[in-house]
């Protein structure tokens, strides 16, 4: 059993001098530097006092080094915490006093300001690690051994906490076990065909689900490569599409970006076999656009941070847009009704429910909201509102919260937000219900035009008044240069809420 995760990583891992990170400037981190720079991490963990369960905080920039580290803590049977590099001292104040870590793991630059942060929440060691190879903990790890022995942990012990991003109240961290982990990503590598042979373009960052576990832990188990890119470069990402690269994975800015590139061609792509997109909707008209550019259908896939990934398109067969595809293998999706808990009819708009050896063990220091968040039959309630066709394609139609009440009548943005995208004028919208004295809320639409189109808020609105009952009409629209996103691409509709609380109050 050993370290249950990293074991399944060791058992698969191709031979040691394979490289399995190359970075833009040349660095080559191989299998046999994975294992060696892991054990001398979690050999220095070990004298820090870290003992099986106990958490490591990590908020560090990506590097090949904050992987080796990730894969310490595995080893070292800890539980690791990583946290976005844009929160605040304040902010990390509350996750580590949440959490309570033995070590908490920050840039060189930031630990004067940390420190006391770090020690007010009651965290043993504070050390460092930066992206040029520097810190304390890579000071230390280089007078290691380059042996440990591997803390054994079972599928059932945790193998990593994330904390949700906390749009409304208190984060939620989610406890993620072994077994969560490693069933998830060799479903993934199975479903989506990666093999030893495959390169993936990774430019995620690696603080959340989708960098960290989706694509790290799945290529691990694969065998294959990356190229670790430090952030979204569209003109770096062509030019290694012709340097062995086989398959990308990112959120949907990803895919506009690059459609704004002009050395988006066929040709450019022809080495590709996979583009995955998630974290986000992608909006139907950008999948259909990156067919038409580059012969390419890109597979969208549903997941969350207490889940990983519950659905995805198929590899072969319709990967159909605006639907995020079928449950995975060995996990269930019903759709049910939000106030009753009915299973609902084929085709209707409910909660989307899950269950299966991806769902999370709940939400760290808190049973009632865990207790609250699953059913008694096990299944987990999402806040994802959806549908099931009857090809059994899952379309997900917004967040329970963003559902917009109006007048006592549901809409639901999506249907809304796709009739607005279709206009021609249109690079894509936003839509949300803010408080109106008369009709309980507002719909109230963002836009974000085309440059130089002549389209205004009458033109929006004639144009839906024969598309969308009277009821759905946004009440005001508002054009905007950009929307409100999160760093994983997903537009911040609390903040636009927030924004236009007070549009609608009678003076």
């Amino acid at each position: 059993m050993a370290a249950c995760l990293y074991d399944h990583f060791a058992r698969r891992a191709p031979s040691p001098g394979k490289v399995f990170i190359e970075t833009p400037e040349g660095r080559k981190v191989t299998y046999g530097d994975l294992a060696a720079g892991s054990a001398r991490i979690a050999n220095v963990l070990a004298d820090r006092g870290v003992v099986a369960g106990d958490r490591v905080a990590v908020q560090v920039d990506k590097s090949p080094d904050a992987i080796l580290l990730y894969l310490a803590c595995l080893r070292a049977g800890a539980v690791f915490l990583p946290l976005n590099t844009a929160y605040t001292p304040a902010e990390i104040e509350y996750f580590l006093g949440d959490a309570r870590p033995r070590v908490f793991v920050c840039e060189p630059q930031n630990r004067d300001k940390l420190q006391a942060v770090a020690m007010g929440a009651g965290v043993s060691h504070v050390e460092t690690l930066g992206v040029r190879e520097d810190g304390s903990l890579l000071e230390a790890a280089r007078a290691a051994p380059e042996i440990f022995e591997d803390v054994v942990r079972g599928p059932d012990d945790l193998a990593a906490i994330l904390y949700t991003s906390g749009t409304t109240g208190r984060s939620k961290g989610a406890m993620l076990s072994h077994d969560n982990l490693a069933s998830n990503a060799l479903t993934l590598a199975d479903y989506w065909r990666f093999t030893q042979d495959d390169v993936l373009i990774h430019a995620l960052p690696i603080y959340h689900t989708h960098g960290l576990f989706v694509a790290m832990n799945t290529m691990l188990l694969a065998g294959g490569s990356m190229f670790f890119l430090p952030k979204l470069d569209p003109d770096l990402m062509l030019q290694l599409m012709g340097r062995g690269a086989t398959a990308m994975m990112g959120v949907p800015t990803f895919y506009t970006r690059l459609l704004q590139h002009p050395g988006l061609t066929r040709e450019a792509t022809k080495n590709m076999r996979l583009f995955v997109s998630g974290s986000a909707p992608l909006l139907a008209e950008t999948h259909r656009e990156w067919t038409q550019r580059t012969g390419h259908a890109i597979l969208e896939r549903y997941g969350m941070t207490e889940t990983n990934m519950n659905t995805s398109n198929p590899y072969e067969g319709d990967r159909v847009p605006g639907a995020v595809g079928f449950p995975l293998p060995g996990i269930s999706v019903r759709i049910t009704n939000p106030e009753t808990a009915a299973i609902l009819p084929q085709g209707e708009i409910g909660m989307i429910e899950v269950k299966g050896p991806n769902v999370f063990k709940g939400y760290w220091n808190m049973p009632e909201k865990t207790a609250a968040e699953f059913r008694s039959d096990g299944f987990f309630i999402t806040g994802d509102l959806g549908k099931i066709d009857s090809r059994g394609y899952v379309s997900i139609v917004g967040r329970d919260k963003d559902l917009v009440i109006t007048g006592g009548f549901n809409v639901y943005p999506i249907e809304v937000e796709t009739e607005i995208d279709a206009l021609p004028s249109v690079i894509e919208s936003a839509v949300v219900g803010v408080p109106h004295p008369d009709f309980g809320e507002g719909v109230t639409a963002l836009i974000v035009a085309r440059k130089g189109a002549d389209i205004g808020e009458r033109q929006v609105i004639a144009a839906l008044e024969t598309r969308l009952a009277k009821f759905k009409l946004p009440k005001r629209v508002f054009f905007v240069d950009e929307l409100p996103r999160n760093a994983m691409g997903k537009v911040q509709k609390a903040a636009i809420r927030a924004t236009y609380s007070d549009l609608y109050k009678k003076s």
